[in-house]
């Protein structure tokens, strides 16, 4: 069974960091590109950042560009996603996801609330 479990979500003040990790288990984690996707209170998903595969190469949503950053373990199969600078807006719960062929997999969330 697929399985992927955020964590690390939590309160933070504007202009601080929090590190998101997401263990994954259930497939082959290291031959899929892992992505990062929030939903914000009464919004629908937005995409937030890709990594591939082998970690080689990362891709971001213009505004995250700069203060976010995504990687991964495939010897631990598990995908992070490091935040700094955080901004009111960027509150939101975040799952990780992929495509597990025709699905669109993602875990249960974090929430991430920046407030001061």
């Amino acid at each position: 069974e697929v399985q992927l479990v955020e964590s690390g979500g939590g309160l933070v003040q504007p202009g601080g960091s929090l590190r998101l990790s997401c263990a994954a288990s259930g497939f082959t984690f290291g031959i899929y590109d892992m992505r990062w996707v929030r939903q914000a209170p009464g919004k629908g998903p937005e995409w937030v950042s890709t990594v591939r595969a082998d970690g080689g190469n990362t891709i971001y949503a213009d505004f995250v560009k700069g203060r976010f950053t995504i990687s991964r373990d495939n010897a631990k199969n598990t995908l992070y996603l490091q935040m700094n600078s955080l901004k009111p807006e960027d509150t939101a719960v975040y799952y990780c996801a992929f495509d597990f062929g025709s699905e669109r997999k993602r875990g249960q969330g974090t929430q991430v609330t920046v407030s001061s």
